[in-house]
């Protein structure tokens, strides 16, 4: 793995400062995701490397104050942050190491500032103010309005001048796909914070209560539930194939890696029936590993043969 210091010279950043400020942002992103840190790491070109660390922690950074203190104070702390993120954006300066990386990533590869804006917006509204969906129309309502620019805030740092209509519209799909996992796979814990990730239309497809959920209860009503939150999921996850096609080069690998192990946690979800209702669903250590040394493998074989771009 290359060092730290040669993914920020293979990426062009040589002024000191702003090397300090993406190595701050890396040891964050550690300590917060080291998972998705270490991943980008071993398989994306380094090239690459620091600008989605950057993204990564800008997007880390507006979830937590959208996840953070009453609806009124998660409004309060995201309009006081998104003009910090306006003024750095424009001057290219700030006093948070974080958002001068970042504005500084934004500035050098191009990306649209549309989509910081959407991100932004939609973590005041559709995130802050969250009290779950009544219908699949809502949820794909929230999947525009927050995570999908959320996604684009980062993923689209790969993509010099930002992506074009048909890479925007591939990570649409992949968004549906990992958001639907993603609620499935921590139904437990977001229950027992208060929040019910399923819409409520299809509660009542199922003649299923929100209390049948919190409490847990095993019941053919319950499974018919999951069942079919479950195969929507599946659906969706299929729709997300080609999108190695849309993307760079040097970041198909950690792609491909977050692809299959969406797939694994869902195949964890469905073993798991009910007893998601009672603890979150991982994928364990074994499934993981074996991925990502699959992966990075074949990313040696590819830098051999000279078919991995630098993504520059």
């Amino acid at each position: 793995m290359p060092t730290w210091r040669t993914t920020l010279t293979a990426a062009g950043i040589r002024d000191p400062r702003l090397r300090d400020d993406y190595t701050r942002v890396a040891r964050r992103v550690l300590r917060r995701e080291p998972a998705p840190y270490l991943t980008l790491r071993l398989l994306a070109a380094p090239a690459l490397v620091p600008w989605m660390t950057a993204g990564v922690g800008f997007m880390n950074l507006v979830d937590d104050v959208a996840e953070t203190g009453t609806p009124q104070q998660r409004r309060h702390g995201l309009a006081e942050l998104s003009g910090r993120v306006d003024t750095a954006l424009r001057t290219g300066d700030s006093p948070d190491p974080l958002l001068r990386a970042y504005a500084h990533a934004v500035a050098s590869r191009g990306l649209p500032a549309q989509w910081i804006a959407r991100f932004l917006d939609g973590a005041s509204t559709a995130e802050a103010g969250f009290d779950g969906f009544g219908t699949e129309e809502d949820f794909q309502a929230y999947l525009d309005a927050y995570a999908w620019p959320g996604l684009m805030a980062f993923t689209g740092l790969q993509y010099e001048g930002g992506p074009d209509g048909e890479q925007a519209a591939g990570w649409r799909r992949f968004v549906d796909a990992a958001q639907r996992v993603d609620f499935l796979a921590d139904l437990a814990g977001d229950l027992a914070d208060g929040r019910l990730c399923l819409p409520r239309a299809l509660l009542a497809e199922h003649s299923v209560t929100r209390a049948d959920l919190e409490q847990a209860r095993d019941t053919p009503a319950v499974r018919a539930l999951l069942d079919a939150a479950t195969q929507r999921a599946r659906t969706a996850l299929e729709a997300v194939d080609g999108i190695l096609g849309l993307v760079e080069p040097g970041l198909r690998p950690v792609v491909a890696t977050m692809t299959e192990l969406m797939g694994h946690q869902l195949a964890a979800v469905e073993r798991a029936g009910a007893g998601a209702l009672r603890r979150d669903v991982g994928y364990g250590v074994a499934a993981p590993l074996r991925t990502l040394a699959r992966a990075r493998a074949s990313r040696a074989a590819a830098a051999r043969s000279g078919s991995v771009s630098t993504g520059r």
